[in-house]
Formats: structure tokens, sequence, C-alpha cells
């Protein structure tokens, strides 16, 4: 096949695509206003959701079934993640809040999820982005609650502890990659800002390459990067998105400890999605100190009923000095037999009982 021809059939090829693309576009339409009937018949004048992660979930891994390539299955995903965008932006505004400013790794973990047609709102802590998506000032939220080298995200876990009204709907997989970004060479920096933990995670490269420099910890990386822009002989442990942001030269690329460092999220909203088959829920619950085996005797419910635990923390509940509230992740969704019957039966041991969420098992 020659140039004009191959040209001239791309050209045909890209009038079907965007035709193709409309009529989805169209029925993506009906799909919302089939939804808002169903609420209205049920006597619900309410907004009916338009980020369900079971339904992406499905749609992502058929569209992985039929790929034959020569595009890989990443790459069908990600533009089927901008046609989702975009039929979710033509069904309602929706807006999503995440940690800023922009280019932290959650506005990137955000971007991924969401794609590029929603609105995005920028705040400065944690606690912040809970508590908007809680009152609904944005549609949905994004916070980080886990890395794979340092471990889980205190500042969420103490946010959920005085907001448990907010559901998990979904949570998100960002492979992280921390860099020393600065205006000066590495000789000349004095001063380091980062989010503790991308200081954990980059802790024994500091230890060796800049085991003097003064370590500030600040809200979020970007906001380091923000802060390295504007001082001298200072820098700031971010992303080399961040680098081109703010106007600052990588100094050392991927310094940190693990070469698959990944941090997971949690998209937030008022309800969680329904059960796909394979789900999580995370649980939040405190019990009887007093109690000798307390603790024990509530995951021990678990283990009665098969259910795997994937994740345990703990945190002060705020009640009382010494009280801690529990986090524990557990495999399946609140409405599956099982779960729900565990769930009655640890009543038993629990003070407080609070389900924060199911949500569909991260697979692609």
């Amino acid at each position: 096949m020659d140039l004009d021809t191959a040209r001239g059939r791309i050209s045909e090829v890209d009038r079907r695509l965007v035709e193709l693309l409309n009529e989805r576009a169209r029925l993506s339409l009906n799909v919302g206003a089939a939804k808002r009937r169903t609420l209205q018949e049920q006597g619900d004048d309410g907004v009916p959701e338009v980020y369900v992660p079971g339904q992406e979930k499905r749609v992502f891994e058929k569209v992985r079934g039929l790929n034959q390539g020569p595009l890989s299955g990443e790459s069908v995903c990600a533009i089927y993640r901008e046609i989702m965008s975009a039929s979710i932006s033509l069904q309602s505004e929706v807006s999503v809040g995440y940690l800023g400013p922009p280019g932290t790794f959650s506005h990137q973990a955000a971007m991924q999820r969401f794609g590029d047609s929603l609105a995005y709102v920028p705040y400065a802590k944690i606690e912040d982005v809970i508590a908007a998506a809680a009152k609904e000032e944005v549609t949905y939220g994004l916070v980080p609650i886990e890395n794979s080298t340092f471990g889980a995200v205190m500042q969420t876990l103490d946010a959920f502890v005085g907001q448990p009204s907010v559901k998990i709907r979904a949570e998100v997989y960002l492979p992280v990659t921390q860099s020393l970004l600065s205006r000066y060479q590495l000789s000349a920096i004095r001063k380091v800002y980062s989010h503790p933990q991308a200081f954990g995670q980059s802790r024994p490269w500091l230890d060796q390459h800049l085991p003097h420099a003064a370590r500030v910890e600040v809200s979020s990386t970007a906001k380091a990067a923000e802060l390295a822009a504007a001082e001298n002989y200072t820098a700031a442990i971010s992303s080399e998105v961040c680098a081109a942001l703010y106007h600052l030269d990588v100094v050392a690329k991927d310094i940190t400890t693990a070469t698959d460092n990944t941090t997971r999220f949690f998209v937030l909203g008022q309800s969680s999605d329904a059960p796909t088959g394979d789900d999580k829920t995370l649980l939040m619950f405190t019990v009887d100190h007093r109690e000798p085996g307390a603790l024990c005797g509530a995951l021990n419910v678990f283990a009665k009923h098969q259910i795997n635990q994937t994740a345990i923390n703990s945190r002060p509940s705020r009640q009382r000095q010494w009280h801690y509230m529990f986090f524990v992740e557990i495999m399946g969704h609140e409405q599956d037999h099982n779960v729900a019957s565990a769930l009655e039966e640890i009543k038993a041991y629990c003070l407080d009982l609070v389900v924060l969420g199911s949500y569909p098992h991260q697979s692609y």
C-alpha cells in the first residue's frame, strides 16, 4: 500500500470513528436518562451516580479481551478512559477533589482514573478532601491510603475517624517514581522539602547523598516543588511532572528505595458500588480494651466465615487516651452473604463498627 492510499484509508477510518464515538455518547446519555427515571419511580429526587466502578471494570476487561493488537491492552484502556470521561461529563457536571496543588501524585492518580474531561479541585490537606466529599462540595474525592514501601497514610486514616460518613467507591494504584528537583547542583543544596511518605521512600538515598541537608515536611510533593522553585539552595523530592510545572531541573532520577514503588488511593463518594463478585471492604471499629481477647475475638469472626483479611491498621480513637480505632480490610462486599453474616456477628465484640465502603478489587 502506497503512502497516499494509506492516508486515505486512515481518513476514512477517522470519519467512522467520529461517527461511532458520537453514537456511543448518545447511548451514554440514554443511560443517564434511564437512571434518572428509575430514581424518580422510586420516589428519589437525587442525582444518579455517573461513576460506576463495577461497570468500568467490566468495560476494561471486555476491551482488553477484544483487543487483537497491534495496540497494547494498556493503550486501548487509556483510549477508553478518555471516552468514558467524556461520556461522564455529558451526563452531569462532575468535580473531583484531590490533595493539591496541581502535579501531586494524587492529581495524577485522579487523572488516571477519571480522564481529562472532568473538573479537578485541589485541596491543601487530605482531611479537607474527605470533608469536601462528605459534604458534597465535590462529586468525588481521591485520597492516598497506603504506599507499598512506606505503609499506610496515617493522615487519611485519622480523617476517616473524624469523618465516617463518606463512602469508598473504588481503589486506584499509581506507580510512583520520586526524583530530586532543584534549581541548584547537588553540592549546593542545603534544604529539602517533601511529603513524609516521600521522605520515607527516599531516606537511604538522602542519607548517602545529602546527609547534612535539612529535611522539611510539607503537605504534598507538589507543594515541595513549589517551595523549591521559590527559595535559594533548596530542593524537593517530587515527580518529574512537577519539574515541568514548576520549572525545576531533575538533579537525580528515581531516588526511591524500591523499584516497584506504588501508592494506592481511594475514590470517595456518598455511596459504594454494587457487588461485582471480586470486591474488598474496609471496616473501622473499636473494641473494649478492658476485655481480654476482644480484638482477637473480632478478627476470628472473619476466619470463621472464610473471609481473608488483606490489611489491618490502628489509630488513636480520640475518645480517650490509649484507646484505638482499628481499620481492617477484607475480601468481599458488605452485601455478600458471608460478609453480611460476619458483620452481624462481629458486633458482639465491637463498641463501634463503621463500614467505610465496598469497592471492586483493582485488576487493571
